[in-house]
Parts: C-alpha cells; sequence; structure tokens
C-alpha cells in the first residue's frame, strides 16, 4: 500500500528524485511524475545515472519541487523503492499517463527526446512504490 505523501506527489508538475551513489551520497534530479494506481512512474533513458544508481541501490527519495528542481525547505521527504520497467507494452502504457497528466508539453518533449535519440537511447519507466 502505498503511502499518502507518495500518492500526494502524483499532484505535483516536478519532483525532487534522489537517487544514490555507491558511496551514499544522494543524487538529486527534477522528474515528472504521474500516478500509476497506487504507485508513481517516472520516465527516463535507459543509460541515464538514475537508472545506473538505481540498479545499485532501488531506494530513492522524493520531494515537490519546482521546474528548477528548487525544494521548499518544508517539503516532505518521501521515501521509496524504485523499480525498472524495461518491457515495452508497459512502457508504453505508461507514456499514456505522461501524456494524459502533461497533455502536449509530453508528447512534444517525449517525441523530441526520441528524434534526438535517434534509438540510441531507449525509455525505461521507474516505479516507484512507498
Amino acid at each position: 500500500m502505498a503511502s499518502d505523501d507518495l500518492i500526494a506527489l502524483a499532484a505535483e508538475d516536478f519532483v525532487s528524485l534522489t537517487t544514490f551513489r555507491r558511496n551514499g551520497v544522494g543524487v538529486p534530479t527534477t522528474v515528472w511524475v504521474a500516478r500509476d494506481g497506487d504507485r508513481l512512474v517516472v520516465t527516463t533513458g535507459a543509460d541515464s545515472g538514475k537508472v545506473k544508481r538505481i540498479r545499485n541501490n532501488p531506494a530513492v527519495t522524493l520531494r515537490r519541487s519546482d521546474r528548477a528542481g528548487k525544494v521548499a525547505p518544508d517539503a516532505v521527504v518521501v521515501q521509496a523503492t524504485a523499480t525498472i520497467q524495461r518491457d515495452p507494452d508497459e512502457i508504453e502504457r505508461c507514456t499514456a499517463l505522461f501524456h494524459a497528466k502533461y497533455g502536449l508539453q509530453a508528447r512534444l518533449i517525449l517525441g523530441f527526446g526520441r528524434v534526438l535519440s535517434r534509438d540510441r537511447t531507449t525509455r525505461v519507466m521507474l516505479h516507484l512504490d512507498g
């Protein structure tokens, strides 16, 4: 069962997702997030640093942030566990969640990313449970 704080983050436009290096140092990244039932989902490139860090340590934290990644001092820190999803059907299903939430903005940015990567970077979904 997901925490209320985790599910509440689904209403935010941007979230600071912190993944952890092997030495324990946190690396925050501003991401879009969408609700997927009782968990959240993030989309990213398969070769991104956050995916590499999650493979070593699936523990993450999330906090609401602005587009630039600035986190308010009173933002609640939410603990979660990330799972990397590579299944093409699941990626397509979750991409539709981003299209529904972010509309044309998601279609343009995710589509533009595919054109720029020229298939060098496969997208994955990160399921966040907490």
